[in-house]
């Protein structure tokens, strides 16, 4: 093969693992517009609804860490095609399941195979792409892509669910899955450890629990309130099976995760970033489609086709930071993005009931572009430190701990929001007025009182406010942090040397 042929080859199966990233994004958000129907079609109730999405969660929480490291073990490649079969088979599943109960374990199943393409699918860029440069603009294409999924899915699902049954939204997925199977199958090559090594067996029991435990408890207090009992169990389980596993680790001849990574500058304060731009995710997700419906007062389609200046931003922003990144360094890049986000977010803070579309698209694009700067930049410089050797395992560590940031920042911000929505319905705060702002219009709207509707309105729009003002202060204090401690990389450097590195490729 020419070296045109190679550098070919080595893109379009960048294309097929972006293509791979962009269904999981997909099924993260797509069910935000299906459930309504679902819960007609399959005689769900709120209980198993909470489920349909916490099944994927909870097994993409707790299989991510034994994924990286089972493929550094057998075979990167060879684990990616397994999860990436498994992925369209329980889309299959998920689209023709007859019970709540046959859907929940469908989506169990589609969480554990989330959980292996995503670290797996990261680690092989370093095979494919050995030189630094390409490196970073294959990870660039490659958060974009998981990135670009996540405000596709309402709009991708709204416009299935006009045309086609609620299973189609999981049908999607085929397609896409066995494209992906065919590009890598051909084009990426096998790679493992050099060193063989006992998979730590007690490691993946110990991490597997305690990130069970620790996401279930956030997820539970996000969906409840913070006097749960239940919920704080879960999370003081979960949180002494990770200490357990962090001095495990320690004594292991063969950890399941290298804890060295966060002796290195690069890796502790890439995946801090990494974790605090989530935030400014979640955030945006969870209240503007929110704010749409119940507000501006349009559909689950026109609600997701809204978030479209969101996709330009991000486009927008990582196209930018792939040309001033080399010639303005790292300090710069993620100082300035953080920035961005910190005032778009004040942006939407200062959001009024009658401040219309227009002024939220300005805001969701300069969102967007603040992703697209920080996002590639902080994961490149967390990747940065990682030896192809454990690279499986270093990609899992860092995806665990922007999985289990995210479900936090979900019980946090969702509680910002609540209190204050509660806080300012004054004499309104009776259920199921205080439930949340959906149940609130749709209460207003029964007894036509167009009084109580602009009050849950406003109610809501000050609950948004506050959470986001919450975003923006957390992005401040990470611009703050980015220009002291980031290390300014000149054109190509690399953040720490590939020295002694090793690792096997077949074929």
């Amino acid at each position: 093969m020419t070296g045109n042929e190679a550098s070919r080859a080595r893109w379009l199966a960048l294309g097929a693992l972006a293509l791979a990233m962009l269904t999981i994004g997909l099924d993260t958000t797509v069910l935000v517009v299906a459930l309504p129907t679902m819960a007609v079609d399959l005689h769900a109730n709120t209980a198993a609804l909470q489920w349909f999405t916490t099944a994927y969660t909870l097994a993409l929480a707790g299989f991510m860490l034994p994924a990286g490291a089972l493929g550094d073990r057998y075979g990167r490649k060879r684990f990616l095609l397994g999860a990436l079969a498994l992925f369209g088979v329980a889309s299959l599943w998920c689209a023709f399941a007859s019970s709540s109960g046959e859907l929940i374990a469908a989506r169990a199943v589609l969480g554990i195979a989330a959980a292996t393409m995503m670290p797996l699918s990261m680690s092989v860029l370093p095979g494919l792409f050995p030189d630094r440069a390409e490196r970073q603009r294959a990870l660039t294409i490659w958060v974009t892509s998981t990135a670009l999924g996540l405000p596709l899915g309402p709009i991708v699902g709204g416009w299935l669910l006009q045309h086609f049954w609620w299973g189609s939204v999981f049908l999607i997925n085929v397609p896409l899955v066995m494209v992906g199977l065919l590009a890598v199958a051909g084009l990426v090559p096998e790679s493992r450890s050099g060193n063989v090594f006992r998979i730590d067996l007690a490691g993946v029991v110990l991490s597997a629990g305690g990130m069970l435990g620790f996401t279930y408890g956030f997820i539970r207090l996000g969906e409840r309130d913070w006097g749960d009992v239940i919920a704080w169990s879960a999370v003081a389980a979960g949180v002494a099976l990770l200490a357990a596993f962090v001095a495990w680790q320690r004594r292991v001849a063969h950890p399941l995760i290298d804890l060295g990574l966060f002796t290195a500058a690069g890796f502790r304060w890439g995946t801090a970033y990494s974790v605090v731009v989530n935030f400014a995710m979640f955030g945006l997700f969870f209240t503007v489609p929110q704010y749409f419906q119940a507000v501006l007062g349009v559909d689950s389609l026109g609600s997701g086709l809204r978030l479209l200046p969101l996709i330009a931003g991000l486009v927008l922003g990582t196209r930018l930071v792939d040309r001033l990144s080399p010639k303005l360094g790292l300090r710069v890049v993620l100082t300035t993005g953080f920035l961005v986000l910190a005032g778009s977010l004040v942006m939407g803070a200062l959001t009024k009931v009658d401040s219309g579309y227009g002024y939220t698209a300005i805001w969701t694009t300069l969102l967007g572009a603040g992703m697209g700067f920080v996002m590639p930049s902080a994961m490149g410089m967390a990747m940065g430190e990682l030896s192809a050797e454990r690279s499986g395992s270093g990609s899992a560590l860092i995806q665990a701990l922007r999985q289990a940031g995210g479900t936090i920042g979900v019980a946090i911000l969702g509680t910002v929001l609540a209190v204050r929505y509660r806080a300012e319905l004054g004499a309104d705060n009776r259920e199921p007025v205080s439930d949340g702002v959906n149940s609130g219009v749709a209460v207003a709207h029964r007894v036509g009182d167009p009084n109580l509707l602009a009050h849950v309105q406003s109610a809501f729009v000050g609950g948004m406010g506050a959470m986001l003002w919450v975003c923006a202060g957390i992005c401040a204090v990470a611009a703050v942090l980015a220009a002291l401690v980031t290390r300014r990389s000149g054109p190509g450097a690399p953040v720490t040397s590939d020295a002694g590195r090793s690792e096997v490729q077949v074929g």
